[in-house]
């Protein structure tokens, strides 16, 4: 019974996304009169073609694939050096940063926006990728630097002082020793960062207003929402091409999500 519920639950979970790639393949007539049917009378493949290239939506993706990769290793390098100088060196006011870090979580991202795109203006990195780069990376990632520190903080001292004695320096330990011992932790943050800012909306919004060509894919959306009309199917296929990506990469990667979350939740 337990499985009959959850095969019910599972396709009740899934139908929505199912719904969205059948209707990426009807006209915008059959999408508004259909209702629920899934299959198109006609598929329409032609809608993919004109969301890639009438829509621009080829240039948006490369601008996504820029901006996600660099600013999941950007967040992987902050949130694993932070993590790791809270989890394991002991020093003045840690307590104290470790509180200020968790209040942040409570702070909303929108009340941010506006001093975020004054000081990117003021670093001089307006309508540029590198902007909408650092704007994004610059936020507080709080769930992962406390998943990096709960994790550093109960490996075994001996680990450091076996690599104290071989010589080896801070910069060194970290690299070295510490952080592949975290890949599940590594794996896990570049997931969630990827998911989040593969489908980020109010930063790349803001800081591309000027400069339309540096949109990205959720930005890119926009395209189909005109002034009198609404070509929802050819939305329905951005968004299949928007999501497309995102579900490769949890399928390839998710079993060592799972064993990151796990470990994090242990620790």
């Amino acid at each position: 019974m337990i499985h009959v519920f959850l095969l019910l639950f599972g396709i009740v979970w899934i139908y929505p996304f199912v719904w969205m790639v059948f209707s990426s393949l009807k006209t915008n007539k059959e999408f508004l009169t259909s209702g629920t049917k899934l299959i198109p009378e006609d598929f329409q493949w032609q809608n993919y073609s004109e969301a890639w290239i009438t829509a621009n939506f080829s240039g948006y993706f490369w601008n996504t694939v820029i901006f996600t990769v660099s600013t999941v290793i950007i967040v992987i390098v902050l949130s694993s050096l932070t993590g790791y100088a809270l989890g394991r060196i002991d020093f003045p006011g840690k307590k104290t940063i470790m509180i200020c870090v968790v209040a942040i979580m409570f702070i909303p991202k929108g009340y941010t926006i506006i001093p975020l795109f004054k000081l990117v203006n003021a670093m001089g990195l307006d309508n540029s990728i590198l902007g909408i780069i650092v704007a994004e990376s610059s936020g507080a990632h709080v769930l992962f630097i406390l998943m990096f520190a709960s994790f550093f903080a109960n490996l075994p001292k001996s680990i450091e002082e076996a690599a104290e004695i071989d010589g080896a320096g801070v910069l060194t330990i970290f690299t070295k020793v510490m952080l592949p011992l975290s890949m599940p932790i590594v794996a896990t943050t570049a997931i969630m960062q990827f998911i989040w800012t593969w489908s980020s909306f109010l930063v790349p919004l803001v800081l591309t207003i000027s400069k339309p060509e540096l949109r990205t894919l959720a930005v890119g959306m926009e395209n189909f929402v005109q002034t009198y009309a609404v070509d929802f199917s050819g939305m329905a296929a951005g968004a299949t091409i928007s999501l497309l990506p995102v579900m490769i990469i949890f399928i390839i990667m998710q079993r060592y999500f799972i064993e990151g979350v796990a470990g994090a939740v242990k620790s």
